[in-house]
């Protein structure tokens, strides 16, 4: 595996290559945006019982699970900074095998809500998992991605698109 270059170097390591928070308070405020995703793979017949759920409306709990967990990544994540989140939105959907997650997260800040979205997209999906697993063990989380983002000093993201 070649080396990094400078540029290529992982951030979270101080001088003394110990884990440590990016120091980002001489980065300038922008708009930043990201979306990710996650699938939570259904069985027909958990899928057909959705509805039926004696805990709830498992997609409608998962979205506030999301909701929840955006806002609260700096705990659960060591080295995030606490943002001040502008917007969240995480909505779950009935797909063709299961149940797809998207979230997006955004703020003007001097870092990327990356990580909001992703936790927010993996806190859905273990949500739907919790609601639904009484009536299948064999459920399975899967794809829990970036999609896109944009704003900060590396610029736009979007998953497929033609890097230079």
């Amino acid at each position: 595996m070649p080396s990094p270059t400078p540029k290529a170097r992982l951030s979270h390591f101080n001088s003394s290559e110990q884990a440590a928070m990016v120091d980002v308070s001489a980065k300038s405020s922008t708009r930043r945006t990201a979306t990710a995703s996650a699938f939570v793979e259904l069985s027909a017949a958990v899928l057909a019982a959705l509805p039926s759920n004696p805990k709830g409306n498992p997609l409608e709990v998962a979205r506030f699970a999301g909701i929840q967990a955006a806002k609260r990544t700096a705990d659960l994540i060591p080295m995030c900074h606490p943002l001040l989140l502008t917007h969240i939105d995480v909505q779950a959907e009935v797909a063709s095998g299961g149940v797809r997650i998207t979230a997006t997260a955004a703020t003007t800040g001097p870092t990327g809500v990356e990580m909001e979205a992703l936790a927010a997209a993996s806190i859905a999906a273990l949500t739907v998992y919790d609601m639904t697993k009484a009536l299948d063990k064999a459920i399975v989380i899967r794809s829990v991605q970036l999609e896109s983002k944009t704003g900060g000093k590396s610029g736009n993201f979007k998953r497929g698109a033609k890097t230079a």
